[in-house]
């Protein structure tokens, strides 16, 4: 399960999480590509100056990139698991689109970068594989054949485990900033078309705040 695979992961590094994504292809059983970004860095060797005194660096934490394979025959599967991650991490909420195939006659350069972002690429530093770790043997030709055919991407950011613990109020959250299962939204059908987006709120508000 995708809410496991997290967990372990964040066990491992013991750093803040900053979002959660994951993408595929518009094909029954298609490998998952799930990326975490996380919140942190790295010390780098001093930069040297002649004239002055060393210069200390720090780089930003690389995200993952875990190649998932499972078998799944519709949406609603990833959407479950992906709610429940996003649910017990205490995110306010997910968002799942549809996109096309950036390799249209007329797509903006948005699309092509968006895509290739969805799918690990650093489109800002194209030879720059230091903002990666990835575990995913098949993640380019994924990104080759999303550009052709289009694909999904889930995209949450997580309370528990994460960067947001103080970024606002949601009264559906317990003190570590966690929820218990079971999640209780459900999956939404597939929207109509191949462009297109479904935003599931998870938090709520039951107070009146003053502002």
């Amino acid at each position: 399960m995708i809410l496991d695979i997290i967990r372990e992961q964040v066990e491992t590094l013991r750093r803040p999480l900053a979002a959660v994504s994951l993408a595929t292809l518009p094909r029954k059983s298609s490998p998952l590509l799930l990326l975490l970004h996380w919140h942190g860095f790295l010390p780098q060797p001093p930069a040297r100056d002649p004239s002055g005194p060393p210069v200390h660096r720090r780089a930003a934490l690389p995200s993952s990139a875990l190649q998932l394979t499972q078998l799944w025959d519709g949406i609603g599967q990833l959407d479950a698991q992906m709610l429940e991650a996003a649910w017990q991490l205490g995110a306010w909420d997910m968002t799942r689109e549809h996109r096309r195939g950036c390799n249209t006659v007329g797509a903006p350069m948005r699309e092509a970068v968006e895509c290739r972002q969805a799918f690990g690429d650093n489109p800002l530093a194209p030879d720059d594989e230091t903002h990666l770790v990835a575990e995913a043997p098949d993640r380019i030709e994924m990104r080759d054949l999303a550009a052709r055919l289009g694909y999904i991407r889930w995209l949450f950011r997580p309370v528990a485990e994460g960067l947001w613990r103080s970024a606002g109020e949601d009264d559906s959250l317990l003190p570590d900033g966690s929820r218990e299962l079971p999640c209780p939204i459900e999956p939404h059908p597939r929207s109509i078309g191949s462009d297109s987006r479904h935003r599931y709120q998870l938090g709520r508000v039951d107070r009146i705040l003053l502002l």
